[in-house]
């Protein structure tokens, strides 16, 4: 089951990256249900995860790997889901909590693997992380539709329903008044379901649902949202690529330091412990970059917010040009973390305010479908480069890509800082600076 050469884990990296099949056309196929597309994503992650842990052999733990790829490709679906319950004023704050849960579940798997793999063994670990994707499945029946998506497909009585059990949870009440909506989501009426639909073969259904989501992708590059949707696609590649391109340096520099320096003045039991420190320690420093993004995005902005973490990143990452004593590297790679995860965050953030709700998930899961390829990619930049002795060139590559991503956040047409979020294209392209 294990493999010493670099061309093997630099596959095992990027099969369990994030698939981009599952997270470019998954929120659209799932997003309207997000109920059932929650589902859908806390069965693949946790059954692959889990019968990972039996692998038999390489190829088999390759497979499910990347079958929890694709599980984890859905997350969008999460973050636009829950974005439609967040009030305008407070909404980057509360995303930012929102993210901080992703890295509370890096720093107690980081913590996890420190604590099982000195002791027991690999399989052992992969088990144990299954559980959290487990316990989402018992979210799944309290957990309610967006109202604000049901409002504009016109099922209000629906919507208030679930506008009045939120009430009741909060022990509020609701303002007086009836819930109305005159919105249409312009790529839905076409295909729309009649009162009819069930007397229409199954076939025919699923044909036109794929025209829809096919239409839908096209939206994202027509005329009025093509500037946001390649800076958006430029952004979160470079977020991606940069973001695992840290966690996979992590352990390549503390591994591979020694080899390339042809020192061997400790034991590989004491290595393997360093590694799991540096690791810790450097997925620590995903917390403070929360704490930088909840005090900055709702004050100067989003697109200020990621362009001051991105020239922040550089000039952590930069002095690992060449090489530097063991301390001095997981601090640079600490802070180096700290604002990459302050833009992934912020990104995430602005990438479902930008989008109407007719292609909000859509416009979302294609953005970061893009990126996950990013991380697909930046093994053979971490691995691949460091472990040949490449540093510097690794290192340099990585200050570019942040440099470009900065510029496209730069490009991006609109500030969405206390911005309400539209229904339909045509309301948002009417605003712009």
């Amino acid at each position: 089951m294990e493999t010493n050469k670099d061309s093997g884990e630099e596959m095992r990296y990027s099969c369990h990256t994030p698939n981009p099949g599952m997270t470019g056309r998954g929120p659209q196929g799932l997003s309207p249900r997000h109920a059932k597309g929650l589902l859908s994503i806390a069965i693949v992650t946790t059954g692959a995860g889990f019968l990972s842990s039996f692998s038999p052999n390489y190829t088999s733990l390759i497979i499910l790997r990347c079958l929890v790829g694709f599980g984890l490709g859905g997350g969008p679906v999460y973050l636009s889901w829950f974005l439609e319950f967040v009030p305008t004023p407070k909404r980057g704050t509360w995303m930012v909590i929102f993210s901080s849960f992703w890295t509370l579940g890096t720093v107690l798997e980081a913590s996890l693997a420190w604590i099982i793999m000195p002791r027991l063994n690999w399989r052992w670990l992969l088990a144990l992380s299954s559980v959290p994707s487990f316990m989402a499945l018992l979210f799944y029946f309290p957990t309610p539709e967006s109202p604000r998506y049901l409002c504009m497909k016109g099922r209000t009585t629906d919507a208030h329903k679930i506008l009045e059990k939120i009430a009741r949870l909060n022990q509020k009440s609701l303002p007086s008044g009836t819930l109305v909506s005159d919105q249409s989501i312009e790529l839905d009426e076409e295909f729309a379901p009649s009162e009819d639909t069930h007397l229409l073969c199954s076939k025919e259904n699923k044909t036109k649902v794929l025209i829809a989501g096919f239409s839908s992708v096209l939206t994202l590059l027509s005329p009025q949202l093509i500037r946001t949707t390649l800076s958006l696609w430029l952004l979160f590649f470079g977020n991606a690529f940069s973001y695992y391109g840290i966690i996979l340096l992590t352990s390549e520099l503390s591994s591979e330091q020694s080899k390339c320096q042809s020192i061997s003045l400790h034991s590989e039991k004491f290595q393997d412990a360093s590694l799991y420190v540096d690791v810790f320690i450097t997925s620590l420093a995903e917390l403070p970059g929360l704490v930088l993004s909840a005090i900055i995005v709702d004050r100067i902005g989003r697109k200020l917010s990621m362009a001051i973490m991105f020239m922040l990143g550089c000039i952590f990452l930069l002095p690992l040009a060449f090489h530097q004593k063991e301390v001095l590297t997981t601090g640079l790679l600490f802070g180096a973390r700290m604002c990459l995860m302050g833009t992934i965050t912020v990104a995430n953030i602005y990438a479902p305010e930008i989008y109407p709700t007719s292609i909000r998930a859509t416009g979302y899961g294609v953005a970061s479908a893009v990126g996950r390829i990013g991380g697909m990619i930046c093994p053979l930049v971490a691995v691949g480069l460091v472990s040949g002795c490449h540093q510097t060139a690794a290192i340099l590559l990585f200050e570019a890509v942040m440099v470009v991503s900065g510029l496209s956040v730069m490009l991006l047409p609109l500030e969405t800082k206390g911005r309400g979020l539209t229904d339909v294209v045509t309301v948002t392209v009417i605003a712009s600076d």
